[in-house]
């Protein structure tokens, strides 16, 4: 079964590279924003640093630049998109064509997501060199942090798609979903540690960030990166990631067969 699985996977990661090479002028457009954005948002911040007298809440603009450079890595491994492709691929009867495949689509998504970050290191390698070459991030990570960061950002990867995958399954109930989608990113915007490190928010935004999912999808993994988080509290942050998997997992089944079962009333 593991060997049919594998298989699959392989054969799907496969085409869905071989689909996503036709669109290189999409993809690119993408990376830029995944690369101007935290370059704005450094900018931003290196300004305010040097107009308040070197930091900001012991940030200095090479710490912000390693911020931002690493921001820039977990923001591409956990990127999801799914929840803009649904409201389309209903009301163009491309879901009926998924439903009626013997497998789940969530597999094919899982597939296009690992294909498509596969497929863009190519662009962010040397986006990510550029980046250090111009702003000198400065980087104090011990080597056990430097490690946890690995299933950290892995984690933070899988809870970005199932909560990602599961409000895509809005567009079963609406056939516009960009307002619920936009609601969604303005709270990743500043709970996920996008916008600026969640040490700068004031103390309530804080406290509301270490409750929401958004800090354990992105902010987590980078401050283990740069070496942010105490080795005392690393086992917590890693059990917040599973229990918000664990949790997004049950509630997308449960919406995924009221989906259905909704889909198919509709449809029949």
């Amino acid at each position: 079964m593991i060997g049919l699985w594998a298989r699959y996977y392989r054969a799907q990661i496969k085409l869905s590279l071989a689909v996503q090479f036709q669109y290189r002028v999409a993809m690119a457009i993408w990376m830029l924003d995944i690369v101007l954005s935290p370059m704005i948002y450094l900018v931003v911040w290196t300004t305010v640093a040097q107009s308040s007298g070197g930091t900001v809440n012991g940030f200095t603009p090479s710490d912000f630049a390693a911020y931002y450079t690493v921001l820039m890595i977990v923001q591409h491994i956990t990127q999801i998109w799914h929840m803009w492709e649904y409201e389309y691929l209903i009301r163009e009867g491309g879901m009926a064509q998924r439903l009626l495949r013997p497998l789940h689509p969530i597999n094919e998504d899982i597939s296009q997501n690992i294909s498509y970050k596969i497929l863009m290191l190519m662009v962010l390698i040397p986006a990510v060199l550029l980046f250090v070459l111009l702003f000198r991030p400065a980087f104090h990570t011990p080597l056990w942090s430097a490690l946890a960061f690995i299933p950290a950002v892995l984690l933070g990867a899988a809870l970005a798609f199932v909560i990602g995958w599961t409000l895509a399954m809005a567009a079963f109930w609406t056939t516009r979903i960009v307002a619920i989608n936009s609601l969604y990113f303005t709270a990743m915007l500043f709970f996920a540690g996008y916008l600026a490190p969640l040490d700068l928010l004031p103390r309530f935004m804080q406290m509301i960030a270490g409750v929401l999912p958004f800090r354990w999808m992105m902010s987590f993994p980078v401050e283990l990166a740069l070496g942010r988080v105490a080795p005392e509290a690393v086992l917590g942050g890693f059990a917040a990631q599973a229990l918000w998997i664990v949790f997004g997992v049950l509630v997308l089944r449960r919406v995924w067969k009221a989906a259905v079962r909704r889909f198919s009333s509709v449809g029949g």
